[in-house]
């Protein structure tokens, strides 16, 4: 039985995407992608025990299944048990239920695991929802077994908020409207300060530092930065997907923070930019792996 959804699995499932099909296909291909570059960094071998942190619909720990072999499994562990249960059902229809066990735990709280009990722990888009990042760091390194492996994905939001976001020259339809761009950019910065909300106040040397704090060692830091060309999307679609799922979905947001008169105005002129296709997209990515080194490694 499902239980009842919560924010994360309701972004998950519905918001991240707008509720479009097309969409969605998109997306899910480049996560396939991430996917494979976490797993490949996380070296997972056949018989190994993988803790997946923050599993969320499964992507990253079916994938590590899949490794792991017959005689591996993976623990799927998330805060949300609507989204645990999602994949658990998933499970039980793949016939790998015997090879996964469910736990509802924090990236920063993993007291339901002994100290040196995994091979592998594995996080995509997680420790941007912690805020004490340096606590996950350590506990990643204490349920991880010598020799035991992270590889984290994680996005780096600071990038948009620092980058030089007008690189683009304003068209003329954008230049009517630059005011209300303003006040939604605004608006999103006093929902998430840059200096103080999880998602925003780190960049990925932050990362590193948490890493070797902890007391890893043998560590990879690789930077993924992403100018893409904008893809058309649907009026509809643009003002149902939410960026995350501590924010409301775009459209929400817009008829809290205008007036009827200033909600017509902008559809007027951003709607064609984005059914044609706007400005190019940028997002910046780390991609962490480290090995928790043996004793022996110390001689």
């Amino acid at each position: 039985m499902i239980t009842t959804a919560d924010k994360w699995s309701a972004w998950l499932l519905e918001k991240r995407f707008g509720g479009d099909a097309e969409a969605a296909e998109r997306g899910m291909r480049m996560l396939y992608r991430v996917r494979d570059s976490i797993l490949d960094e996380a070296k997972v071998a056949a018989g190994e025990t993988v803790l997946d942190i923050g599993c969320g619909d499964g992507l990253v720990a079916f994938g590590a299944l899949d490794r792991a072999g017959e005689r591996g499994k993976v623990i799927f562990s998330d805060i949300s048990e609507p989204l645990l249960d999602r994949c658990r059902a998933l499970a039980r229809e793949l016939d790998v239920l015997d090879r996964c066990e469910f736990v509802n735990a924090s990236a920063d709280d993993l007291a339901a695991f002994h100290d040196e009990s995994v091979e592998v722990v594995t996080t995509r888009s997680v420790l941007i929802y912690v805020r004490d990042k340096e606590r996950a760091f350590r506990e990643f390194y204490r349920v991880l077994r010598p020799g035991g492996r992270i590889s984290l994905w994680e996005p780096i939001n600071r990038f948009n908020a620092t980058y030089d976001a007008e690189r683009d020259t304003l068209t003329s339809e954008q230049l009517e409207i630059a005011h209300l761009w303003r006040r939604i950019g605004e608006h999103f910065r006093a929902i998430q300060p840059l200096d103080s909300d999880p998602m925003m106040n780190f960049d990925e040397y932050d990362l590193l530092r948490h890493a070797e704090d902890a007391g890893f060692r043998t560590v990879h830091l690789a930077t993924h930065v992403y100018v893409l060309p904008s893809e058309t999307v649907t009026w509809d679609t643009w003002l149902n997907t939410s960026g995350n799922p501590n924010i409301p979905a775009i459209g929400e947001m817009l008829h809290d923070i205008f007036s009827p008169e200033e909600f017509v105005l902008f559809e007027k002129h951003a709607r064609p930019a984005l059914e044609r296709g706007g400005r190019p997209s940028r997002s910046s990515f780390a991609l962490l792996s480290a090995t928790k080194v043996r004793e022996t490694d110390h001689a």
